[in-house]
């Protein structure tokens, strides 16, 4: 049997950890953030709000159903490294098509294995989320080079880096709602739910103007998920700005949600850890009950400044009181944190496709042509 390669995972603060290297090899700077998901990791690892981030997965066993070509959140990967404490060799399933170590070998990812990760977690839950780098290059590893490294990380461009750079059209022509997806790092589960609802998509890139979304005359505006910190899009909030006069219905989703909130004068902050998992529980205040949600994000918005005049909250998080969603008075539109296309994940609030559906039933929205 083949000896392990050894690998470690070096923190902003000095912590080090050792165990062992699986997919690609060489040396990986990224945040390092945990999830929380028994299942999902082939969604997570395709999820491009990853972009820029180490992501540690908290279930101690990864990788047993394999990875196939069809569950994919998008057709590459996002994140800057993959920490397990085991990954599966010999998966079982009838729709396995490679091994985590393959998938990540084939998108020339760093992955670890072998570490405490519930000894991570904690650390990450009591001092936040910090700048991290994964090595195999263990024999030449310096210590205080590589913490300056470390410091020196941001993540940048996140939006721009994984937005669509050509607009594309799903659904049929003679379908009954057409819908102008802004894709800020967009999930394949969002596109599949409008599909669903008998929509038809057209996917746009993240600096598409309003002047452009406008002139397609979409029933209604739907604004994707996507990575990084949500005020670093200073362009887009201005053109949301404008699409919010436009009287098109608008539905934003996790980042999308954010850049709403920030186009009508709300602010953002950013959590200890965030929210990753397919388990967060979130009052819904307009139907008074509580759902089972999934999530990945690391922002929030405050809900505090929220114009009353403007907008209200219409879901919180069951556990820190966080904003989960915004209805809008001024305008067609609200927005939720959490993924209501959930794939894995619970599908407590697939309804709230429903709600968009019926917000363009609503009326002329076509009056800004």
């Amino acid at each position: 049997m083949k000896q392990p390669q050894k690998a470690y995972l070096l923190l902003a603060d000095g912590t080090l950890f050792e165990g062992y290297s699986f997919g690609e090899t060489g040396t990986t700077i990224g945040e390092i953030v945990f999830t929380t998901g028994m299942t999902g990791y082939q969604e997570t690892l395709t999820d491009p709000s990853y972009y820029g981030q180490i992501v540690t997965q908290t279930f101690p066993l990864i990788g047993n159903y394999g990875i196939n070509s069809l569950d994919g959140e998008s057709d590459s990967s996002a994140v800057k490294g993959y920490i397990v404490k085991e990954w599966c060799e010999a998966p079982s399933n009838f729709r396995c098509e490679q091994t985590v170590h393959d998938f990540l070998c084939s998108h020339h990812i760093i992955g670890m294995y072998g570490i405490d990760t519930r000894a991570l977690t904690r650390k990450i839950r009591e001092h936040g989320v910090m700048n991290g780098m994964i090595t195999t290059e263990t024999e030449h590893l310096e210590v205080e080079k590589a913490l300056s490294e470390i410091s020196e990380f941001t993540i940048t461009g996140a939006v721009e880096a994984v937005s669509t750079r050509q607009p594309a059209v799903y659904g049929e022509e003679n379908s009954r709602y057409h819908v102008a997806l802004l894709d800020y790092g967009c999930k394949k589960g969002i596109i599949r739910s409008l599909l669903g609802c008998g929509c038809r998509v057209t996917v746009l890139p993240c600096h598409t103007t309003a002047e452009e979304v406008i002139r397609l005359a979409p029933d209604g505006i739907m604004l994707s998920n996507g990575p990084g910190d949500p005020a670093d899009n200073p362009q887009i909030i201005e053109q949301l700005k404008k699409l919010c006069g436009s009287g098109i219905p608008i539905f934003g989703i996790c980042l999308g949600h954010q850049l709403l909130a920030l186009a009508n004068g709300a602010k953002t902050v950013k959590l200890k850890y965030g929210h990753r998992g397919a388990n967060q529980p979130v009052c819904d205040r307009t139907q008074n009950r509580v759902v089972i949600t999934s999530q990945n994000h690391g922002y929030a918005v405050v809900a505090k400044s929220l114009n009353p005049d403007v907008a209200t909250v219409s879901h919180h998080n069951a556990n820190d009181g966080t904003c989960e969603g915004v209805r809008y008075h001024s305008f067609p539109g609200f927005s939720v944190q959490f993924h209501p296309e959930a794939c894995a994940g619970p599908q407590d609030t697939a309804y709230i496709f429903g709600e968009f559906i019926h917000l363009m039933q609503g009326g002329n929205h076509h009056a800004a042509e």
